[in-house]
């Protein structure tokens, strides 16, 4: 059993849904991210989605473009990112962690890694850094599937972005090599972008499951814990990056962690109240 499905097995148990964060590794400050993660889970996290700085991010917006932009000039890459992760697992071995990123720097990481006879480099490490699942943004479906059946060889999950506009067609198509959870976009558009309409969202769910049998997770547009605690009535999980790069954005590096954990208490109170 995976470190993600036992998560969310378990939080099923007890009535209780996920609460996945999203910071970009590397930001605000180059060595900040293995601590930001411990203080994220004190603060209620069940799993934590590290983003993977890239230079031309399609999905994201304006607030997380900068703080890869950012992780980015620190000279954080791909290899960086795994060593956080393996510098996270020395303490904790039981939060998943899943990398969010572009297929851009997961092919070039393969090109400069190669190993004979392994298909994929990238995925043989970061089994072994400790990642738990890989979210592409520009992998679809139906490009994927090797890759989704290296993952699995190596225990990882493979998660998909479902949209507003997503097909059924295309739901199914994500269903037969999705694992772990489907991140459901509530907004058409960028992360961080518009007003999140909880009513569609809620009404958009339903049909999701029809097709799609693992955890749903929405995302996009989730800002204060009012907001967080309506979406868990209904999702599984409930994702947030944009808001949490903001707050610690302009904090002293002394005070990132607990900015961050200060907060996710506050939407983790909401979501179990």
């Amino acid at each position: 059993m995976s470190r993600i499905h036992a998560s969310f097995t378990a939080l099923k148990s007890q009535g209780r849904k996920a609460l996945i964060p999203f910071v970009t590794a590397g930001f605000p400050f180059a060595d900040v991210t293995p601590e930001l993660m411990h203080a994220m889970v004190a603060g209620g996290a069940d799993v934590i989605e590290l983003g993977v700085p890239f230079s031309d991010p399609s999905a994201d917006g304006p607030v997380i473009q900068k703080a890869g932009d950012k992780a980015l000039a620190f000279g954080i890459g791909l290899s960086q990112v795994l060593q956080m992760v393996r510098d996270f697992r020395q303490t904790n071995q039981t939060t998943p962690v899943v990398l969010m990123g572009y297929a851009n720097p997961v092919e070039r990481y393969d090109q400069k890694h190669p190993l004979p006879g392994v298909a994929s480099p990238f995925v043989k490490h970061a089994a072994e850094a400790g990642v738990d699942g890989v979210l592409i943004v520009d992998y679809p479906p139906e490009e994927c599937e090797a890759f989704a059946q290296d993952l699995r060889a190596h225990g990882l999950d493979l998660i998909f972005l479902l949209a507003p506009t997503s097909t059924d067609e295309r739901m199914a198509q994500v269903a037969k090599i999705a694992s772990g959870y489907v991140y459901y976009v509530s907004l058409k558009g960028v992360t961080g972008a518009g007003t999140l309409d909880t009513d569609a969202v809620e009404a958009m769910l339903p049909r999701i499951r029809k097709h799609i049998h693992t955890p749903v997770g929405v995302g996009f547009g989730i800002r204060d814990a009012e907001t967080a605690k309506t979406l868990s009535k209904v999702a599984d999980a409930v994702v947030i990056g944009s808001k949490i790069i903001q707050l610690i954005e302009h904090q002293s590096r002394s005070q990132v962690a607990a900015t961050a954990q200060n907060f996710l208490q506050e939407i983790r109170n909401a979501m179990d109240a």
